[in-house]
């Protein structure tokens, strides 16, 4: 069972390494994952059917992801880790790249992500992908 840094710390890895099909491992049955500023409006997976579904959308963009600039806070809940870093973005059919920083709080029980809330900046990773 993994702590909830550890937890980061894979997932970290698996997305560096564009293993995105991997990251389902990580959420229980019943997870939820928030959005609140994904465009064109806020997004709202609930179960590890649409967590899945979602990933594997990410997957097939023409995007590598480089992760940076991580500052983990750990709270006085020990369930509880509020993630701040950056993303060094590419996109891999043009080859441009932004930096693209995000915030997101997981609540982990067992070992498997219960909740996620996700701060990106999607504005940026739209302009990045040509949807801006």
């Amino acid at each position: 069972m993994h702590t909830p840094r550890e937890q980061f710390e894979q997932r970290v890895r698996l997305i560096g390494e564009s293993r995105w099909a991997e990251l389902i491992d990580q959420y229980a049955d019943d997870a939820v994952v928030e959005m609140p500023f994904a465009l064109p409006a806020p997004v709202r997976l609930e179960g590890r059917d649409q967590i899945a579904a979602h990933l594997a959308r990410a997957e097939r963009l023409p995007l590598r992801f480089t992760v940076r600039d991580v500052v983990l806070h750990e709270t006085a809940d020990p369930q509880l880790l509020v993630a701040e870093y950056g993303y060094r973005l590419t996109n891999t059919a043009s080859g441009e790249t932004a930096d693209v920083d995000n915030i997101q709080t997981f609540r982990i029980r067992d070992g498997l992500i219960t909740r996620s809330r996700d701060f990106h900046d999607h504005r940026a990773i739209g302009r990045l992908l040509g949807r801006s």
